[in-house]
This record gives C-alpha cells, structure tokens and sequence, in this order.
C-alpha cells in the first residue's frame, strides 16, 4: 500500500475494486464504511459480484470478467477528455503522458461499454466523480491481480491514480490488501526469486558482495530462481526432483489441482512444514511441526507496510518447533551453520541487510509498530509513500491495451467461472476448519448463480448440480443470489473436497506469472 489503512477514512472518493472487502478484509472495510457515514465519502465499487460493500457505495459498476484494463481505459479517457486530469501533477511529476493519451483515444465510454458491459454512463459519471475528488483512494486485492492480464491491471489502476494526482497525500494511493497477514513481510525479506531482501535483484552486483560479506558465503547466484507456477512444472517434467512447502496448501489452493497432483507425484522427495497436516502434508515424505503465530515471537509487515511485534501467548504442542528454528537446523546439518538465540537476534541481523528496515529495532515497536522504509534510527518511518517524488525520480505511464481473457466460453462451457474467499473460512481451511461455530456458518461449498441462469436451467436453491471445465469437475449445491451476474458463477475455493481449482485454468500472467483464478470457463448441470 501506498498510503495507510487509517487513510481511508481521510478520502473523498474511495475506488474499490477486485476486492471483497466486507469478507475478506472485515476490518478494512469498516474504515470504508465509517468515511461513508460519518465523513461523507463516496464509494465507486467495481466487481463483477454484487458484493455485500455495494449496499455503501454510491455508484456500483459491474464488469465483465477479465475486462478490467478496458473500464480503466474508459475511465482515463473520460478524465484525459474532459481536461480533469491533474495537469500540475502530471507535468511536474509523471513521463510518457502523450503515449498514455494515444493508447486510451480508443477506449470511449459506448466501446468501453461493448466489452465490459459497464454502461457508458456509469462510466463517465464515475471518472469525473474519482477525478473531482480532493483525495481518491484505490483499493484493490485479488479481483485485480488474479488474472493473465494482473500485471497489466495494476499498472492500468497506477496509471489512474497518477493522471488524477491522488499518490503521495493522505487520502490517496494505490492500495493492494494482501491475502494473509505476512505476505507483505515475506516479500520484504526476498520471499521472491528475482530478489534480495527489500526487493534488492539478485542480478545486482553490489548488492551480492555486500550480502555475501554480511552472510559470510561467496559467489551466490545471480540468476532468478522460480516461482512456485514454474515450480510445479519441473516437478511434472522432472527437472525438479525435490521440494520443500512451509506454511502452503497447493494440493487445495493452486490452479489445475489434477496437474499439481500429477506433478508433486513426480517428485523424488517431499517435505512439509506446516502446523496441521494439511492435504499436501498428506502426501509428504517428512513433516516438519511448526509453532503457530501465538506460540512465537517475532514480527509481522502487515498489507500497509507497518512491522508490528508478534509475541507468544502459549507454548507449542508436542514436538512443534518454530519456523526459523527448524531452517537454522537444516542450515547447520548442511554445512551453512545458522545459530541464533532467539527471533529478535534475527531481526538485528535483518536491519543490517535490509536498508528499509535499518531503523526498526525490537525496542521502538514495542507499543506501537513502524511503517517501512525506516531508514535509520531516528527515522519516524513512512505511512505515506511518493510524497514529493517518486522513488526512481518520475512516476510512468504506462500505455496498456486491453487483452481478453486466455480462455472464452463456447457451447461446451457456457459460463465463466471466479473464485473467491468466504468471509467464515479462510485459505484452505488449515486453521479455519477446525473450529466448530466456524464450519457451522460455512459447513461446505456452494456454487453460486444468477435467479435468470438457474431459471434457464431448471434448478431449484439447494440442490446438487455438477460444475466442470476442460481440466476437471466437481459438485456443489446451488446458491441461487443476486450476487451472481448472468453468465457468471462463483465458487469458494476454501473446500477440498470439491475444490474449485479442480476447474480453475493454469494460464499465467506473463510478468507475475499468476494464474487466471478469476476467470475461465464451466459448464454447470444437473448431477
């Protein structure tokens, strides 16, 4: 996130869009509705489900699936047109305008209507509303990102942002939520395998030597590794024969579920640490028991950059032992020997080779956590990013065209299928569904659909119908709602035993390499 969660509350106009917030981000989602009641915020939410954050926002705009870089088009287009955009803020901090403003010619608000099904003048009204604002906030999450065109869109919602001079004040941003709670630390500390620690690239010469001289090694790599999409495939060909999964359920939450069966089958060894033995533990050779988030210390980098202290409530179970503990012993019985006395002298070590973090010590979060970048001691740290200027001088415009979706629906798979989270289970239902109230309010999947579509195929609410795709199928009972737009249905992924990645497609976002979750295509009948 470019701006705090607390500055929600401080925007005029809130855009939210790929996001469930109200059950995915509960908590979020009430500053949304508080800046709504209390300070008169307007809320433009743009999903392709009438989400339950409809009922708070002011102008409600259903897209069609994958069509995301084309409703942002229009609305550039109409901001560009009608001379709204920031003119001080582009000239004095943005490059590539002239190219921006070609690229968008194209995409007027009756075109734009063609291929998203917005009507142009929700459209339009939207565009002048975000662009009239004092302060506009985007918030977006996996809606956005989950696509072949993710990469794209996010660019395409920067671009938005920037022509409108909503980046680096409160009130503002382009704002991503992230899905678990230290996914924003774990790519700060080179979860990624094209970098280093805050994000320096492993292909930096300077930034080895410096890292091989803290760590005491030489020559380390500076070829990017793989992701885990690239991953499965080695496995299925061969050319990965061992792998090693902490804290991940792929078995439950990666696309094409029968190609990653397939292809973790192939490997010569398997290893799992996890704190319950999930449905890839299962399959593993050796499971290594690990301490949950209250049985440890540590810190946490939440979804608005701040690091916050995690600290043990209780003691692990049986022989559980914590995260780092057990890489430091696998470290050492390798050769590397890794010995630490406990997570704070972990972090030391990580304000040392992590320039963002420099200033962040154990004692200053105490009470209150940090916003990196915090680059020395006496640096209060950063709630707002770009303030003044952008990092690497002037922010980019990027010129996007629309590309559709990698697959379409025909005859054979008349609807398009998205997948999202329930607000009472959450990822796999590794924690979620082990607590009783929980699974009562969410006992199973669902697949959900329009009253016009369930009409057209004669089903009644509850009853058990068969979804497939080109890759496999399932069976769910029929949630007919108005949630559901026609031609779409939507299923949870949480549940395994009629997991929607079964049907979900492998195609990848080309940068990211992501998989399309959010977008392919089902057939759905009676069982």
């Amino acid at each position: 996130m470019t701006n705090t969660i607390a500055c929600i509350e401080k925007s005029d106009v809130i855009l939210v869009t790929g996001s469930n917030t109200t059950e995915n981000h509960p908590v979020i989602s009430s500053f949304m509705k508080r800046a709504v009641k209390f300070k008169d915020a307007k809320v433009i939410l743009v999903d392709p489900r009438r989400v339950k954050l409809a009922e708070h926002a002011h102008k409600y705009l259903r897209q069609n699936l994958g069509t995301d870089v084309a409703w942002i088009n229009g609305m550039i287009y109409v901001i560009i047109n009608e001379g709204l955009y920031d003119k001080k803020f582009v000239e004095e901090r943005t490059e590539n305008f002239e190219e921006l403003k070609k690229a968008v010619e194209k995409y007027k608000p009756d075109y734009v209507e063609q291929i998203t099904g917005i009507p142009s003048r929700d459209l339009t009204e939207s565009a002048r509303m975000f662009a009239n604002s004092k302060n506009g906030s985007i918030v977006y999450c996996m809606g956005i990102t989950q696509h072949t065109t993710g990469t794209d869109n996010v660019k395409s919602l920067a671009n938005l942002s920037m022509i409108c001079g909503h980046l680096g004040k409160e009130g503002g941003g382009v704002n991503p939520l992230r899905g678990q709670n230290n996914v924003q630390g774990a790519c700060d500390m080179g979860g990624l395998p094209n970098v280093f620690m805050a994000y320096q690239p492993v292909i930096d010469e300077a930034a080895r030597k410096k890292l091989e001289e803290a760590w005491g090694v030489e020559n380390l790599s500076p070829n990017p590794g793989l992701v885990v999409t690239e991953m499965i495939p080695k496995a299925h060909s061969g050319e990965v024969k061992a792998m090693y999964i902490i804290g991940e359920n792929p078995l439950v939450s990666d696309a094409d579920l029968g190609h990653v069966e397939e292809s973790l089958k192939h490997l010569d060894f398997l290893v799992v640490q996890d704190i319950f033995l999930n449905e890839t533990a299962q399959a593993a050779d050796v499971v290594l028991p690990s301490a949950c988030f209250a049985e440890k210390e540590g810190t946490f980098s939440n979804t608005e950059r701040r690091v916050q202290r995690v600290r043990k409530a209780v003691n692990p179970p049986g022989q559980a032992k914590d995260d780092w503990w057990i890489t430091c012993e696998i470290g050492t019985r390798m050769g590397y020997e890794m010995k630490y006395q406990n997570s704070e002298e972990i972090f030391e070590e990580i304000r040392k080779v992590t320039p963002s973090y420099a200033g962040i010590t154990y004692d200053r979060i105490e009470k209150e956590g940090i916003h990196w970048p915090c680059p020395n001691i006496e640096h209060p740290g950063t709630p707002i990013l770009h303030i003044g200027k952008f990092t690497r001088g002037k922010g980019v415009l990027h010129p996007i065209e629309y590309t559709p979706p990698a697959e379409q629906t025909d005859d054979e798979y008349p609807f398009y299928l998205t997948t999202g989270r329930l607000l009472y289970q959450y990822h796999s239902g590794t924690m979620t569904m082990k607590t009783e109230g929980l699974n009562d309010r969410a006992p199973g999947t669902y697949v959900e659909i329009s009253p016009q579509d369930a009409a057209k195929l004669n089903l009644i609410d509850g009853e058990k119908v068969k979804v497939a795709s080109r890759r496999g199928e399932i069976k769910a009972d029929v949630k007919i709602s108005d949630k559901a737009s026609d031609g779409t249905v939507f299923l949870p992924f949480h549940f395994a035993e009629a997991a929607a990645n079964r049907l979900t497609i492998g195609a990848l976002d080309p940068l990211s390499k992501i998989p399309a979750f959010k977008v392919c295509a089902v057939n759905v009948s009676k069982s």
